[in-house]
């Protein structure tokens, strides 16, 4: 399967795809509509294209082997800087995180794609990478789709909440 696919860090150049994909996630999870996708998708081209740029959002695409120019998956990160944290380990010890933590954002892998394993091979990426940059600890929020999936990698629901920035 992993054959198939090659997975590359994504550029400058590729901040079109990776609006296009942050728009189509949402849109696919309902939250967007139709009327309301293009001004997302060029709110996300612009704030991501500068992210990118500043190494601010670190981003992977996959391709087809024979087929480079052509993405068809794509997931990223934001690192966030947040103050030192107890951080429990595996075997129970507590130890003093530094306060780098990785938000992944835009997990997408066009419809046609899907169920080939790409999310898993993106997000596999993924946390290589934040092991080797010793980032503190990955989390994202996921929809109902994608849940099996993170939780198959190691992922466990938290105690998080969020108060909306509506009018409500």
């Amino acid at each position: 399967m992993a054959e198939q696919f090659h997975i590359r860090f994504a550029t400058v150049e590729d901040a079109a795809i990776i609006g296009w994909h942050r728009a189509r996630m949402f849109q696919d999870m309902g939250l967007v509509p139709d009327e309301l996708f293009e001004s997302f998708r060029t709110k996300s081209l612009d704030r991501l294209g500068n992210a990118v740029a500043s190494g601010d959002y670190i981003g992977w695409l996959a391709t087809e082997h024979d087929k480079p120019q052509t993405i068809i998956a794509g997931a990223g990160v934001i690192i966030r800087e947040v103050p030192p944290f107890p951080l429990r380990r595996k075997n129970g010890e507590i130890t003093i995180a530094e306060g780098r933590q990785g938000l992944i954002v835009n997990v997408f892998t066009e419809p046609e794609w899907r169920r080939r394993g790409l999310a898993r091979l993106l997000m596999e990426q993924i946390i290589a990478w934040s092991r080797g940059q010793h980032i503190d600890g990955l989390v994202l929020h996921t929809s109902d789709d994608g849940r099996v999936l993170y939780e198959r990698l190691g992922f466990v629901p938290t105690t998080e909440m969020s108060l909306g920035g509506g009018d409500d």
